[in-house]
């Protein structure tokens, strides 16, 4: 299966696309932690994309295009894959087609997470994350043993500044300026499927995959 998750940032494709790989290993491919692991490794483009990551900005298509096309090449995603974060704009789908079709592969399906605004922003505002391991926490859903420490290693849990309010409602702006028009995109294509991101973890899915399945399952 070859899928695009797509949604505001917070809405849950992260949890489900770990779901996926879970259990039906495909690998999760999100271009957020690529770039983030970039600027953590000091890479020319980690440095390029960090600037536009701190103000909640899109960073620039031909520097997304890049990594995602040179990650999709490798062996793991050879039998299918999960985009999350990507595409992003009309550009970046049209260079996703045009590496699809020269690598003889196409899309099953793309889903897209509907979910209200108030619930993303206290699901944004609420992330903490360590800064030494990577763990994620939550003060509602998800919190540290200990308030305010990594239940791994017991360092202080930060709020990257992508999470604070005012880069999240500038990040939600940019989703509904620049995402937005892909879906009804990919809607005149046959392979959209919108759910609903505030039901139960495993609902969603259960919906997703039958879907997917059925896609899979079409001849040609």
């Amino acid at each position: 299966m070859n899928l695009i998750f797509m949604g505001p940032p917070g809405a849950g494709k992260g949890t489900q696309a770990e779901m996926f790989q879970r259990q039906d290993g495909l690998p999760h491919v999100s271009t957020g932690e690529i770039l983030r692991q970039a600027v953590r490794d000091g890479t020319d483009v980690g440095w390029r994309a960090f600037q536009f990551m701190q103000e909640g900005d899109l960073v620039p298509d031909e520097i997304v295009d890049r990594i995602v096309h040179i990650r999709l090449a490798e062996p793991d995603c050879a039998e299918g894959f999960i985009l999350d974060g990507y595409p992003r704009t009309i550009g970046q789908a049209d260079a996703l087609d045009t590496w699809l079709a020269r690598a003889d592969r196409g899309l099953d399906a793309v889903v897209f997470f509907e979910i209200r605004e108030e619930v993303l922003l206290r699901r944004l505002t609420g992330r903490r994350v360590c800064p030494t391991c990577g763990a994620i926490y939550h003060l509602d859903y998800h919190p540290p043993k200990e308030p305010g420490r990594c239940d791994v290693d017991g360092v202080t849990l930060i709020q990257r500044k992508d999470d604070t309010l005012s880069t999240v409602l500038h990040r939600l702006e940019v989703f509904h300026r620049w995402t937005e028009p892909l879906v009804e995109h990919y809607r005149r294509r046959g392979l959209f499927l919108s759910v609903n991101a505030e039901r139960p973890v495993p609902e969603v899915y259960r919906g997703i995959r039958e879907f997917a399945k059925s896609r899979t399952a079409r001849p040609g």
